[in-house]
């Protein structure tokens, strides 16, 4: 019998007791005694965010094949649940069996956004485990990273173990093999990390060393474990055709973020937009058969039971057989009530007739990433759409029967001027004018509803920006301000909806993206004064951060205001991730001419991926 690791009356009076019971739909319960390896698989946000999370949930189910792992699940407890396990001495826990994360032999911690690394931190303290990796035991659990923030996972070093750098699907195998052999020899902790070091794609942080110049810069990064290698590739799924998927993905009890089937039609990306880190990293693009997408939509949306099914990729359009599959999904949805989610669409590949059949389903507000709100500078960051390609797409959601759009933007791009940041308010009025001038007042189903928001332009490591300069917060709030006022000058503006995002945090971000080991002690400055769950704004303390960077003599614009050269030797440079450097030196430079660099199916620019061997490099 499965005892809950709190209480009733401690349940009761939490904010979302769901969130701490386990035994959800499809969840994965074994027998303790019969397994070998048991994996804590943690995403540091609240459960809500984390099950929404399509990489847990693949990792989830790969274990589970596994008659000898047991992988469970953790999630950050909420500050109220926080609270209560700190007051009461609880040992934080796996919620499938209840028992402390202690007890495993592996902490997984996926890593999706740098605003959780505070979080991370509170996932240790509240497990009992060691902060520093050189502190730990050999009764204490290998904590190990992965996900998008492992391209530069300096700042957090030496708070795991490990980092495995790439897509999960590919060494883990042998990294459990390995500890089947460790657990099996009576083989050291120091010895197991040692050879862990030479699968392919993991990285032991405390085998390296970084030494820096009197301006701060990295004069060195080397390796101090005899025979470790010096640079980590990463690894990445190229049978994609043949690649665990989950039939059964775990459904919760309560509603998460995204709440429904996601199926995963293709990884990569083809377009090159010189700011997007997924973009770069994940290549190359690599499709899911058509026929295996039949196969796993029918069988997740029978498994769970959501009335939602999304297509999920960095660029939907892409998908070269997107048409035939929107096809077979309408077919099979439209009769059981089921909405198909389009996101990741670009504008200018939004046809009518994509639209047309999915419109009768349900309809709500479509949501375009046009980025910058000139031409100028959507060819600086090589979007890839034009002005013609925003309205018409604009024009055929309107006559398609939607009559609110959501436009995102960023501020605080390089080279920016202000006609860029003043185009964003004219673009959206372009948008209105274009809904009032072509669609008849008696085929409106409502009043047109545009809304813009702008995110602020954060340089991460591995794309053609990584050496740009960050703006500070009061430009970043000084350029909303101004699009905000543009706005109010437009004919339209009652039409138009103007939001931004939170400019503190998004130099906070800047510093994690771009930051080296130094930065990790202002990490462990601010969880101790308080500071976590910083990406919800409710929550972030700008006080707690500007102390502790203070308090550990950290400049935080020394890693965010200053554009770098490119001979500067940068933290995660000893990372091979198949972009060669000189492409990225190429694309820097060509930003600066605001020019436009083909997509790969036009053209292919010799970015490095085409070693893979495989997937859009070698379609023709």
């Amino acid at each position: 019998m499965r005892k809950l690791a709190l209480d009733d009356e401690i349940l009761m009076k939490a904010e979302k007791p769901e969130r701490y019971i386990g035994c959800e739909v499809n969840s994965v319960m074994k027998n303790k005694e019969d397994v070998a390896i048991r994996f804590a698989m943690c995403f540091p946000d609240v459960y809500e965010i984390g099950m929404s999370h399509l990489g847990i949930q693949i990792l989830y189910d790969m274990f589970n094949k596994q008659e000898d792992i047991w992988c469970e699940r953790v999630y950050s407890p909420w500050v109220d649940m926080d609270r209560v396990m700190r007051e009461k001495k609880i040992p934080l826990f796996a919620l499938e069996s209840q028992d402390p994360i202690k007890e495993f032999d592996f902490l997984g911690i996926t890593i999706q956004y740098e605003m959780c690394y505070t979080n991370i931190l509170q996932i240790l303290d509240l497990s009992g485990i060691p902060m520093h990796a050189v502190d730990r035991t050999e009764e204490d659990p290998i904590v190990i990273g992965g996900g998008p923030c492992t391209y530069n996972p300096e700042p957090i070093a030496e708070f795991f173990d490990m980092f495995y750098i790439g897509e999960g699907e590919i060494a883990y195998g042998a990294l459990m093999d390995l500890y089947r052999e460790k657990k099996a020899s009576g083989m050291s902790r120091h010895d197991f990390l040692k050879m862990a070091a030479l699968i392919p794609g993991i990285y032991v942080p405390q085998f390296y060393e970084a030494s820096y110049k009197e301006d701060g810069t990295m004069e060195a990064f080397r390796v101090i474990e005899e025979g470790v290698p010096e640079k980590v590739e990463k690894q990445i799924v190229m049978d994609f055709n043949n690649v665990t998927y989950p039939d059964a993905p775990v459904v919760p009890y309560v509603q998460a973020t995204q709440d429904r089937v996601v199926l995963e039609i293709q990884r990569g990306c083809i377009r090159g937009c010189r700011f997007c880190q997924a973009g770069m990293v994940y290549r190359p693009l690599r499709e899911k058969n058509i026929d295996r997408l039949k196969k796993q939509a029918e069988i997740m949306l029978k498994n769970t039971g959501y009335d939602e099914i999304s297509l999920s990729s960095l660029s939907s359009s892409d998908y070269s057989q997107l048409n035939e599959l929107l096809t077979f999904l309408i077919g099979i949805c439209k009769e059981r009530g089921i909405n198909i989610s389009l996101p990741s669409l670009r504008i200018d590949a939004f046809s009518l007739d994509v639209m047309s059949k999915v419109q009768d389903i349900k309809k709500s507000s479509l949501t375009f990433a046009a980025e910058a709100g000139t031409q100028r500078m959507r060819n600086v960051i090589n979007k890839g759409l034009t002005d013609e390609d925003i309205l018409n797409g604009a024009l055929e959601a309107f006559k398609g029967g939607w009559n609110k759009v959501k436009f995102y933007f960023m501020l605080g791009l390089p080279g920016e001027t202000e006609e860029d940041i003043k185009g964003i308010a004219h673009l959206c009025q372009k948008v209105a004018e274009c809904f009032f001038d072509n669609i008849p007042k008696e085929k409106r189903t409502g009043k047109v509803a545009i809304t813009a928001s702008s995110s602020f332009f954060v340089p991460k490591p591995f794309t053609p920006f990584q050496w740009a300069s960050q703006n500070k917060p009061e430009e970043f709030l000084q350029k909303a301000h101004t699009v905000k006022d543009e706005v109010r000058l437009q004919t339209n503006q009652k039409c138009i909806r103007y939001t931004y995002h939170d400019a503190y945090i998004a130099v906070l971000e800047g510093v994690f993206a771009r930051g080296d080991r130094r930065v990790g002690k202002v990490i462990e400055e601010a969880y101790k004064s308080g500071a976590f769950f910083d990406a919800w704004g409710e929550h972030y303390d700008e006080n707690k951060w500007t102390a502790a960077f203070e308090n550990c003599g950290i400049d935080p614009y020394f890693y965010t205001a200053r554009e770098r050269e490119t001979t500067e030797l940068l933290p995660w440079d000893f990372l091979d991730c198949g972009v060669n450097r000189s492409f990225l030196e190429r694309e820097w430079e060509t930003a600066k001419k605001a020019a436009v660099t083909p997509n790969c199916r036009m053209r292919c620019s010799g970015c490095g991926a085409r070693s893979f061997g495989g997937g859009v490099c070698y379609e023709n």
